[in-house]
């Protein structure tokens, strides 16, 4: 009963840790959809949104009542004594030390203060509302910005496995050509040195194959820790991955005027135009209200539950208006206003200047959308041709008309022309990428 007790416990085991360890096919839009859920950048600008509705609350509070509430309590050993002319308890020409206060004091007070008028508040409440837009705004950027960038990792992982595919069709393509040229040096119809000179290049493939499988798996890391998954994770990528969408061009231009990009620093300069005018309402006067409500016990005894007749006590209140015109501070508001001027210039100037980076970054990317589609359908017609050469010098090489040079050449070109086809087919998608972005539709790869 142990045994098979042992052995159900061991195959659960071994099935549980297969399921954990089980390969995950990943698309881009999941890579994406992972990456805004776990990346610590997404996750960061979610609180900076979160972040911006307490600030609001913050600034809000100062518009609405003020209520604190005091106490004191205060013993005096040792009252102070003042000198008061005897005539007024009937000892005329004599000077009289008397005590005033007494032993124990205590105090209860409750104040509010509201602000009436105050320009600087009211502007800060407009601020606070416009800087949670700018937060909203640029976590739109920052998820922008991470699918760029898991997108572009993601090519790069897809295409290192591609050019690993590549580097083990051809170590297969010569193992086997190796093979016939063992049986023709066992036969006596080829040389030695063709034998070596074919091992040698079965070696150096599989070197190379062993640096494209690091390759692979280093970026295959990079890709994992960009969305914010575990490294240990095995993945998987569909062939699909580098499908060529040719009428990609024939979307209409790009408007500016809807990046991400561009609303962020219109915000921007939104912000700092508030910034102005608070530094402005230093100009204005302010008003608020002020009441206070209180009470006083004074006595011999401690004051606070006595119920002795020594502790007198009394109740007191107070309302006010408190009004502050500023008059005159060195200049120094003005100097501030000047400042704002100047900050708002520099952003109005940045805008323009990021308003042209993106049209230029358009023009770009489609320019290289219509190179990358050339080289493609050259690379891939090279990849058809080279193959043909390879397979006839092959035959002739077994026939005896063709020499091994001129196979490991075949061999050689046949390699270049598929790992050409493959940088082809990146950046492809890298400019594919970067156009996507241009028209500002970076999030449709989340939801394609």
């Amino acid at each position: 009963m142990k045994f098979k007790f042992l052995s159900v416990l061991t195959v659960g085991l071994l099935g549980s840790w297969g399921y954990a360890q089980a390969q995950e096919t990943l698309t881009l839009q999941q890579a994406v959809k992972f990456a805004l859920e776990n990346k610590v950048d997404a996750q960061k600008a979610k609180l900076d949104v979160d972040n911006a509705q307490y600030k609001i609350d913050e600034v809000r509070s100062g518009a609405l009542p003020q209520v604190s509430g005091s106490g004191t309590l205060t013993y005096n050993p040792m009252l102070q004594k003042s000198a008061l002319p005897g005539d007024l308890i009937g000892q005329p020409g004599t000077t009289v030390m008397v005590a005033f206060g007494q032993k124990w004091q205590s105090n209860a007070t409750l104040t509010v203060n509201q602000q009436i008028f105050n320009q600087a508040l009211f502007t800060g409440l407009k601020a606070a509302s416009t800087t949670r837009e700018f937060y909203q705004i640029n976590k739109d950027l920052t998820d922008e910005q991470l699918i760029e960038k898991v997108a572009n990792a993601y090519y790069q992982v897809f295409q290192s496995r591609l050019q690993e595919e590549t580097i083990e069709t051809n170590l297969a393509n010569t193992e086997k050509n190796r093979k016939v040229i063992q049986g023709l040096v066992d036969a006596g119809l080829a040389k030695r040195i063709d034998l070596d000179r074919t091992t040698v290049q079965v070696n150096n493939l599989q070197a190379q194959l062993q640096q494209a499988k690091n390759t692979s798996e280093i970026q295959e890391n990079a890709l994992k820790f960009a969305i914010g998954m575990d490294v240990s994770q095995p993945i998987d990528m569909p062939k699909e991955t580098f499908a060529i969408d040719a009428e990609i061009l024939e979307l209409q231009q790009v408007d500016v005027e809807g990046r991400t990009e561009v609303r962020l620093l219109e915000k921007q300069t939104e912000l700092l135009e508030l910034d102005k005018k608070s530094a402005i309402a230093d100009y204005y006067p302010t008003l608020s209200f002020t009441g206070n409500l209180g009470y006083l016990g004074m006595g011999q005894t401690f004051p606070i539950f006595s119920k002795n007749e020594g502790v007198n006590w009394s109740g007191f209140s107070g309302l006010g208006l408190n009004l502050s015109i500023p008059i005159f501070n060195g200049g120094k508001t003005k100097a501030q206003i000047s400042q704002k001027n100047v900050a708002i210039l520099q952003a109005k100037a940045d805008l323009q200047d990021t308003k042209l980076a993106l049209n230029m970054a358009n023009e770009n990317a489609r320019t290289q959308i219509k190179n990358s589609l050339l080289t493609i359908n050259s690379s891939q017609a090279n990849v058809k041709l080279a193959k043909e050469v390879l397979d006839n010098t092959q035959n002739n090489y077994r026939n005896g008309l063709a020499t091994l040079t001129e196979l490991l050449d075949a061999e050689n070109s046949y390699a270049d022309a598929q790992t050409n086809y493959n940088t082809a087919l990146l950046n492809y998608k890298v400019a594919e990428v970067q156009l996507i972005k241009a028209k500002g539709n970076l999030k449709t790869l989340v939801n394609e």
